[in-house]
C-alpha cells in the first residue's frame, strides 16, 4: 500500500492520519480472541488503572493494558510486522520504519464502568530518542466512539511549542490552564470500525473518555521509529530490543 500525496500532507498538517478497513475482519477477531485470553487470566506483564490513575484499586480494578505482546502470540507479532504497511511507514517517517518495543507494544482495553479518562497527552513525554520522528499504528478490534473510549485528538498539536507550564507534574496537558483551552477547543474525533488504523505522531496531542459502555474496547497499539533516530542510551527506551522492517 502506498499513502497519496494528499494523505501524506494530511498527516504532517494534523499529525494523524485515518486509514479506514485495512486489517481484515477475521484477523482482527482472531487478534482479539487471544487477547481476551490474556486478559480473563491476567497475564503479566500488564498495566492496572489503578496504577495509571493513581487511584483505588477496588474503584480502578481492571487491567488497562496488556505489555509486551510482540513475544506473547504469533498473531500479535505478524500484526506488528505486516509488510503491507511498511511502505506507509516508509512514506511518513521518510526512513525505514524500525519497531521499538520499548513503547506502546500493547493491548488497549478501556473495560465497561471500571475504566478512567485518559488524559491530553503527548507520547513522547516518557521517551527518550534523538528526535521525534515516531509515529504509533493503533489499530480497532471492535467498533470505537465516544463513549467507550475512543481517542480524540488536536490537529497540528504535533508542530507546536509549548511551555512547561502546560504540562502538570505527570507531564498531562493541563486542561485548567487558559492558554491550554485554544488548543483543546480544536479537539476532533472519528468512530473507528473494526479493522481501521490512526497513525499518529509521537507529538500529537490526544486523550480518550472512559467507556460507560456495558462492553469491553479492545485495541491494538505499537510504535514505529525512523531507523536513524536513536535511543538514548541507559533510558527505558532502550530497555527492549528493536525490530527493523525492511521494506
Amino acid at each position: 500500500m502506498q499513502l497519496t500525496d494528499k494523505e501524506i500532507e494530511q498527516f504532517d498538517k494534523d499529525g494523524f492520519l485515518l486509514i479506514k478497513n485495512f486489517a481484515e475482519s477475521k484477523r482482527c477477531d482472531a487478534i482479539k480472541k487471544v487477547a481476551q485470553v490474556h486478559l480473563k487470566y491476567q497475564i503479566e506483564p500488564t498495566e492496572w488503572e489503578w496504577e495509571y490513575i493513581g487511584g483505588s484499586k477496588d474503584k480502578y480494578r481492571s487491567i488497562r493494558r496488556l505489555r509486551q505482546v510482540y513475544n506473547r502470540d504469533i498473531l500479535f507479532k505478524q500484526w506488528m510486522e505486516n509488510s503491507e504497511i511498511r511502505p506507509v511507514l516508509y512514506q511518513l517517517l521518510g526512513e525505514t520504519p524500525v519497531l521499538t518495543l520499548s513503547h506502546h507494544n500493547s493491548i488497549m482495553t478501556k473495560m465497561p464502568h471500571t475504566s478512567s479518562d485518559t488524559e491530553w497527552h503527548r507520547d513522547i513525554r516518557y521517551w527518550h530518542f534523538e528526535n521525534d520522528n515516531l509515529l504509533s499504528v493503533w489499530l480497532a478490534l471492535g467498533d470505537e466512539y465516544l463513549q467507550n473510549g475512543l481517542l480524540e485528538f488536536v490537529p497540528g498539536s504535533h508542530k507546536a511549542e509549548f511551555d512547561d507550564e502546560c504540562f502538570d507534574e505527570k507531564l498531562f496537558f493541563r486542561d485548567d490552564y487558559k492558554p491550554n483551552q485554544e488548543w483543546i477547543d480544536k479537539k476532533v474525533s472519528m468512530p473507528l470500525k473494526k479493522g481501521d488504523i490512526v497513525l499518529f505522531h509521537s507529538k500529537t496531542l490526544h486523550r480518550a473518555n472512559k467507556n460507560t459502555t456495558d462492553k469491553a474496547k479492545i485495541s491494538f497499539v505499537y510504535t514505529v521509529k525512523g531507523i536513524s533516530n536513536q535511543a538514548i542510551p541507559n533510558t527505558r527506551s532502550t530497555e527492549y530490543p528493536e525490530i527493523k522492517l525492511d521494506i
